[in-house]
């Protein structure tokens, strides 16, 4: 259940490595006190496993949380103001490269950041932000805090494992607002979807080893994470959502797929609703296609960089809404015209894809891959980000930098998964008992007019 408006007092930390767009590999622990006032850190690192630091940020500020927003469902909008920044650097070569970036791009007031030939001092903090003194060099390192302007925060409970226990553990997430995929944009955008949640300290994930590293870490102690062991990728099998996932541009979705490794083969359902527990359904798309080999990522180690090609796709719309969108859509633009019905599916490969939902066939992404296990030994998979702005990666050059929610594999997929994954639609029953399909809410219908909705 999510909490409105969400109590944050407290010390909340990444649960592993995480991956920006970039890609920068980062792990972050955030205390929020009472007074509304925060303290946060991030801790930059060379690799994707974070046990190399590079430097970190310790970020002073005010944070006022404001109305639930009309934008992303079940999210509460904040304000927030940055007191200070500083950095410590890690390492020379970190302290070479970040200078050289700051003294390159910053305006006049940063210019002599750091004087050529100053040598690296270690536990130095160097400041790069002050409202004090009006000075702000933070540009140059990509580094935005507006993450904080989206916030929800789940509780949900963990059974426990151990056969001798019963009974359940309160785990505590916190999501802030997503990081706009294109680098140049990051520092001007504001969220309407979440990234990777921390976990609270007190109230998280068991086993979790990360999370004691990072919450015990400081900016002149960077949190080393446990070496693990490198797997390789193994795709074949069936992968699900494990969560209802919030995409930019308020999507709400689930998503179930299957790989099939001896002929390359795809197939993904991709179920779409209007709210953020994914009760209320809009419409499903199922898709199909081929994948290519796939080679390890030069850009973002630990990655495998793939093709998926799209040949075929069928569309089910659940609600009126929909219904109404897809009968109005323009003639051989997507299926038969004026024949679509809630609950009834229709293949759209013929009129090649649906523009009003702004699928194109055949079509091509370039995605990148990663597979993992967790401390509990199941099987994560991670498929690229979608780029924020709402295309797709249809060249190399889009290929994503970073991932979404991980799919667990449906063999892990344990109770503890099972009250979220909505493979089924969970529907309001009438009066006779009978399922019956909720109409979405007017502004949702004008939303999907305006951003043309992309499927994903």
């Amino acid at each position: 259940a999510a909490r409105l408006p969400p109590r944050l007092e407290g010390r909340w930390v990444s649960t592993g490595c995480e991956v920006r767009p970039g890609p920068e590999f980062l792990t972050r622990s955030y205390l929020f006190y009472t007074n509304r006032l925060f303290k946060a850190l991030q801790f930059y690192y060379w690799d994707p496993s974070c046990r190399d630091p590079s430097y970190s940020l310790v970020i002073k500020g005010k944070l006022r949380l404001r109305q639930a927003s009309w934008i992303t469902r079940g999210a509460t909008e904040a304000d927030y103001h940055l007191h200070k920044v500083g950095i410590v650097f890690h390492s020379p070569k970190a302290m070479r490269e970040v200078a050289s970036r700051i003294n390159q791009t910053s305006g006049e007031g940063c210019r002599g950041f750091l004087p050529p030939g100053r040598s690296w001092a270690p536990g130095a903090l160097y400041e790069v932000l002050s409202a004090k003194t009006e000075r702000d060099c933070t540009a140059a390192l990509g580094f935005a805090m507006h993450e904080l302007s989206l916030v929800r925060v789940e509780r949900h409970f963990q059974p426990l494992l151990q056969p001798q226990q019963s009974g359940s553990r309160l785990v505590e997430e916190l999501y802030l607002g997503d990081i706009h995929t294109d680098w140049g944009e990051r520092l001007h955008y504001r969220p309407t979807g979440y990234q990777r949640p921390l976990q609270s300290a007190l109230h998280h994930v068991q086993p979790c080893p990360a999370c004691g590293i990072i919450s015990r870490a400081d900016e002149h102690h960077p949190p080393i994470l446990p070496a693990r062991a490198a797997l390789p990728m193994q795709l074949s099998g069936s992968w699900v959502s494990t969560h209802c996932e919030v995409r930019p541009a308020v999507l709400f979705l689930t998503r179930y797929f299957t790989f099939h490794g001896n002929n390359h083969t795809w197939e993904g359902h991709y179920y779409h609703y209007s709210d953020p527990l994914c009760r209320q359904p809009t419409f499903t798309i199922y898709a199909s296609g081929h994948y290519s080999q796939g080679i390890p990522s030069s850009k973002v180690r630990g990655g495998t960089e793939l093709a998926f090609k799209v040949t075929q796709a069928r569309v089910t719309p659940m609600d009126q809404v929909t219904v109404l969108m897809l009968n109005s859509s323009e003639p051989g633009s997507c299926g038969l015209e004026g024949s679509w019905s809630a609950g009834v599916e229709q293949d759209i490969t013929a009129t090649n894809g649906c523009l009003a939902l702004g699928i194109k066939l055949p079509h091509t992404e370039y995605e990148l891959f990663k597979t993992e296990q967790d401390t509990q030994e199941r099987s994560l998979l991670y498929i690229g980000e979608r780029p924020t702005d709402g295309s797709s990666p249809n060249s190399p050059d889009k290929r994503p930098t970073s991932y979404q929610a991980p799919l667990i594999q449906c063999a892990a997929a344990s109770e503890e998964f099972s009250n979220y994954i909505s493979l089924k639609y969970v529907g309001r029953k009438d009066a006779n008992g009978i399922e019956a399909l909720k109409p979405l809410p007017v502004a949702f219908l004008l939303f999907i007019a305006l951003l043309f909705l992309r499927w994903d």
